[in-house]
């Protein structure tokens, strides 16, 4: 298992969560993943962040809602940069929405929330000592982040403004945004990456893939745009029914898309993700199910 030390900038690189319950979404989560969690913040301090970790390695948070936010659950995506305040400045220059300023956090980095032109937030990371992720792409670990937008012809240019994504396209309409030279990034720590994805039939480009691209249909009217988090599992059947012993709720069944099984879930205090199983068989199937997939 290869751990990560830093991203590239303009790669995902971390994933948390508010919950009004932290505690209690601790023992989902450690229940659920396996995690083990650690709270970091200073001791009377009003607010816990839970830093989830497998095998020793950091693999996501679990925190309070940030003072003067909304009380609901939700899973948060962070965008790695080299300068939050730049990266500020990009979003508000391209049509977004600076959400939360630029901001330290002690002993951890610098960050920023923005939002796109639509509205879906995200967050920036400018790492000092927290360097994101550490356990990636390994069951019980973060495998994707997507966004789901009414309107991929507006968000594209933000998205290339800010971080420099490209779409790639994947036929039947299928898109997923991609860095070019992210795969030459990975290669330097995981010699031979890129042939044995081409060797395992992936797309052209895909090396350099680092986000799904999702189009609301119409008939998610009432779901706004976000960006979703994906977590990978060894089993989306298994991990289903022990979200639902655990009093989570099963959003949507698990059921079978190209190169993965996944099923969206809900941890009980309401916020969804999406557990994914890789299953290489699934290569060639037609895409489904995008409705259900842009409800995370």
């Amino acid at each position: 298992m290869l751990e990560r030390d830093g991203y590239m900038p303009g790669v995902p690189c971390w994933v948390d969560t508010g919950q009004p319950d932290p505690e209690a979404a601790v023992a989902f989560y450690g229940g659920l993943f396996g995690w083990d969690f650690e709270d970091v913040m200073p001791p009377g301090s009003a607010g816990k962040y839970f830093i989830a970790r497998l095998d020793g390695g950091d693999v996501a948070a679990v925190g309070s809602p940030p003072e003067g936010g909304p009380a609901t659950a939700a899973w948060n995506t962070y965008i790695w940069v080299d300068s939050a305040d730049e990266a500020a400045a990009k979003a508000l220059e391209a049509g977004g929405r600076v959400v939360l300023e630029p901001f330290d956090v002690p002993g951890a980095g610098r960050m920023a929330v923005l939002a796109d032109p639509e509205g879906a937030e995200f967050r920036v990371w400018q790492a000092r000592e927290h360097k994101g992720a550490r356990v990636v792409n390994q069951p019980g670990s973060l495998n994707f982040n997507g966004l789901s937008t009414r309107d991929a012809a507006r968000a594209k240019p933000f998205y290339g403004s800010v971080f420099g994504w490209e779409v790639l396209g994947l036929g039947g309409g299928a898109e997923m945004w991609r860095l070019p030279g992210y795969g030459e990034f990975l290669e330097r720590s995981d010699p031979g990456l890129r042939k044995r994805m081409a060797d395992s039939g992936a797309p052209a480009g895909f090396e350099d893939v680092v986000a799904t691209l999702e189009a609301s249909s119409g008939d998610q009217a009432e779901v706004p745009p976000h960006w979703s988090v994906t977590f990978a599992v060894e089993s989306a059947d298994e991990t289903a029914e022990r979200a639902a012993a655990l009093g989570g709720r099963v959003v949507a069944p698990p059921f079978d898309a190209p190169w993965v099984r996944m099923s969206v879930i809900a941890d009980p205090q309401g916020a969804s993700f999406i557990a994914s199983q890789f299953v290489p068989e699934n290569k060639d199937r037609g895409r489904q199910a995008d409705a259900t997939i842009s409800a995370a």
